[in-house]
């Protein structure tokens, strides 16, 4: 009898097993996936009764003292061990201790190319109890005094290779900044930081000086487009720091893993994912200057990487590489990031190997984050019933042509059905909390929806229309007068503000337009001429060169003789975007950025096609 209960037993639990195979495939991994995220809330909160709230700068220094001479950071070659940027970032705090009036508390911008010194001054600077503000290195003249305006920093750290474009502005600069170079020769006006260096002690600071009073107490800002106007200044407290640098762990880094960080420190991706990430495990990361497409598995292969960060635009550059033999011959077993397309990572991994894509969604400023930990293709992360108790979200209704969500005769959203695309957003409250950005608080305020189920709640809207399917995410498109493009958010009433000052523009409307091939969208800028005035395509060029990020500069121009508004009198984008920038579509003159003529050239058939079939790289 017991023989024959026995099988029974067996016999059920294959069929469970199969039961669960058939309709909870991902069952055990979503299972393991929470425990983690659980484990890891858990931490936090034993942290939280003892009173001891550890930050990731906490975090370093005890990896500096337990293994100082494990290398923490690999820069052309070069290794800096936990205890080689311990000991250089406490000379920078001492030379701010010694030469500057800089106290707990006060912000310090930081506009540095990715270098070990980046890591250095932001440590050190952290040492001291100061916020630090990472600046697009992109940016420049009005861009760039708006950002430092904002965050109003008592002193600006300038990389060598930066300081050209601060001396433009440094007459602009509010009177109680102090700029320091690092670099020993430096324009007037400006410290050489690097000189101070020299002579500097190497003492670590008391911890007095950086102690955490509070989780939710500023830590960094991070500069975002958001969804209108120029970038703003999003508020990184220590909590979010210390959840962000979680995200290689949760993807399953460890301490032996070496990670490839090819994107900029000034986002949040590379600082908090990267450079936190390899703190929180204890790992080494290999940093580059700038991504290279031809440099990258040489790379890899000579600092054996086992990870890699990657945006959906590297993917694809790394695709469109020439095939070479051994392209297999690597040991990067994780790829960790966002934005790639279906198509690109599925070539990816026939070309490249056997790679976990590990995709995950988050805005810098954001109070909710996807992880896709099954690695499903195209997802940008994973939900399900348990993962909503912990982080409560929605996709609701949106109206494109108003440009707001759809509330109903009561005043109240509604969500989408499955698989329709809708607006994500998220729930605000004290475990999920919203810090907004610094400065004018009506930007923080256009980032919340209140009263959207019932009275009284609010959520952040991520300005991301996402579609929800079989408990996967999956991105959709951005709402606003934001587009994407090489990796990066362009703000259109940015772009539209820098050609407008041109004598003969009337009008410009800047949206984005989808290229085959690439992802994101390229910029675009459709432009009314005021009467009787000529088109200066040379002056047009030169003007959105001078004033804007590469990324940023519209690939293509539209004349138009007049402008379609909303109802709301906004600028009619949606026709434009559809239509595109097909001559052969369009009687309107159309122009192409050119940069080796230095201008904008008239886009014929043939230029249009060239551009299709990938002939022309934009």
């Amino acid at each position: 009898m017991f023989l024959s209960w026995l099988t029974g037993l067996g016999a059920g639990m294959v069929f469970l097993h199969f039961v669960q195979k058939l309709l909870f495939p991902y069952f055990w991994q979503d299972f393991r996936y929470l425990l983690k995220v659980v484990r890891y809330g858990i931490q936090l909160e034993i942290y939280k009764m003892r009173g001891d709230l550890v930050t990731v700068l906490d975090k370093f220094l005890s990896h500096a003292k337990r293994q100082p001479h494990k290398p923490f950071i690999i820069y052309e070659g070069e290794i800096y061990t936990y205890q080689d940027v311990d000991k250089r970032s406490n000379k920078v705090a001492n030379v701010f201790l010694k030469h500057s009036t800089l106290k707990r508390g006060d912000t310090v911008a930081l506009l540095m190319s990715n270098e070990p010194d980046f890591v250095h001054v932001w440590f050190g600077l952290a040492k001291l109890g100061c916020v630090v503000a990472f600046l697009n290195s992109n940016i420049r003249s009005k861009s760039l005094l708006h950002c430092i305006h904002s965050c109003e920093p008592k002193a600006l750290v300038v990389s060598p290779d930066l300081l050209g474009i601060v001396e433009e502005i440094l007459i602009s600069l509010p009177e109680n900044i102090t700029v320091w170079g690092m670099k020993d020769s430096v324009p007037q006006g400006v410290i050489s930081l690097k000189e101070k260096l020299s002579t500097a002690s190497e003492e670590p600071i008391p911890h007095r000086y950086h102690g955490a009073s509070s989780l939710k107490s500023n830590y960094l800002y991070i500069f975002t487009s958001g969804t209108t106007g120029l970038p703003k200044a999003a508020v990184i407290t220590q909590l979010q720091a210390i959840k962000g640098s979680a995200g290689l762990w949760a993807f399953g880094c460890t301490a032996d893993d070496i990670i490839y960080i090819p994107l900029p420190l000034y986002h949040s991706s590379g600082s908090l994912l990267g450079i936190g990430g390899c703190i929180e495990l204890g790992a080494t990361c290999v940093l580059k200057k700038k991504f290279s497409a031809s440099q990258f598995w040489n790379d890899c292969k000579k600092y054996n990487v086992t990870t890699f960060q990657y945006i959906g635009e590297l993917c694809r550059y790394l695709c469109k590489q020439p095939k070479r033999e051994g392209e297999k011959d690597h040991r990067v077993r994780l790829a960790v990031g966002n934005g790639v397309r279906s198509d690109v990572w599925r070539e990816f991994l026939d070309r490249f190997g056997d790679i976990k894509m590990c995709e995950f969604y988050g805005a810098t400023e954001g109070n909710i984050c996807f992880m896709n930990h099954t690695g499903k293709i195209g997802s940008v992360g994973r939900t399900n019933f348990f993962y909503k108790l912990f982080f409560a979200f929605d996709l609701i209704k949106y109206d494109f042509q108003k440009d707001e969500p759809i509330r109903n005769e009561k005043g109240w959203c509604s969500s989408v059905k499955k698989g329709e695309p809708g607006l994500l957003i998220a729930r605000v409250n004290a475990k999920n909390p919203f810090f907004g950005y610094a400065g004018n608080k009506k930007y923080t305020e256009k980032k919340l929806l209140y009263d959207v189920f019932k009275k009284g709640d609010v959520y952040f809207n991520t300005g991301d229309l996402m579609v929800e399917d079989q408990n996967f995410l999956y991105f959709w498109d951005r709402i606003g007068d934001t587009f994407r493009w090489k990796g990066e958010n362009v703000a259109t009433t940015e772009v539209a503000d820098v050609i407008g000052m041109l004598d003969f523009i009337q009008e410009i409307n800047v949206y984005g337009v989808a290229v085959s091939d690439y992802e994101g969208k390229a910029g675009m800028a459709s432009i009314i001429l005021k009467p009787n005035m000529s088109l200066d395509l040379k002056k047009v060029y030169d003007q959105v060169v001078m004033f804007l990020p590469g990324y940023a500069c519209p690939r293509f121009l539209r004349i138009q003789e007049k402008m379609e508004t909303t109802g709301t009198f906004k600028l009619q984008k949606i026709q434009l975007v559809e239509e595109g920038f097909n001559p052969l579509k369009i009687s309107d003159p159309l122009y192409f950025l050119d940069n080796l003529k230095k201008s904008y050239v008239p886009l014929t058939t043939e230029l249009y096609d060239q551009i299709i079939l990938g002939e022309i790289k934009l």
